[in-house]
């Protein structure tokens, strides 16, 4: 399974943030078929977001595990029944967050943030 930094998860919630999600696991749960088809989209589009239809929470950990370890990927983000998962494609590295220049927030900077 493919672990990352926290600022590269941070990067990719901010990357999946507007996403659709492009497949869905229904009440037959994660079959093969499920797995090559979310196998090809990571292969196209390297992040992406699932839907599972279970009510479960701890079936859709379960099942975002399972999708992590059978297809090298790494889990991003799980909320509610929404699971975002990403596997870099081969030949594209996984790209370091941009770094902010210049000086560091004031105080009242911050306070519009609370």
């Amino acid at each position: 399974m493919l672990t990352l930094t926290v600022d590269q998860r941070r990067d990719l919630k901010a990357r999946a943030h507007p996403l659709n999600a492009t497949v869905m696991i229904g009440s037959a749960g994660l079959t093969e078929a499920v797995l090559e088809e979310i196998a090809r989209s990571l292969n196209s589009h390297e992040l992406i977001k699932i839907r599972v239809m279970s009510d479960d929470r701890a079936g859709r950990a379960a099942i975002l595990e399972q999708i992590c370890e059978r297809l090298n990927a790494a889990a991003v983000q799980h909320i509610g029944k929404i699971l975002v998962v990403y596997r870099p494609s081969p030949d594209m590295p996984i790209k370091k967050p941009a770094r902010r220049k210049g000086k560091p927030a004031t105080k009242k900077m911050l306070g519009s943030r609370n």
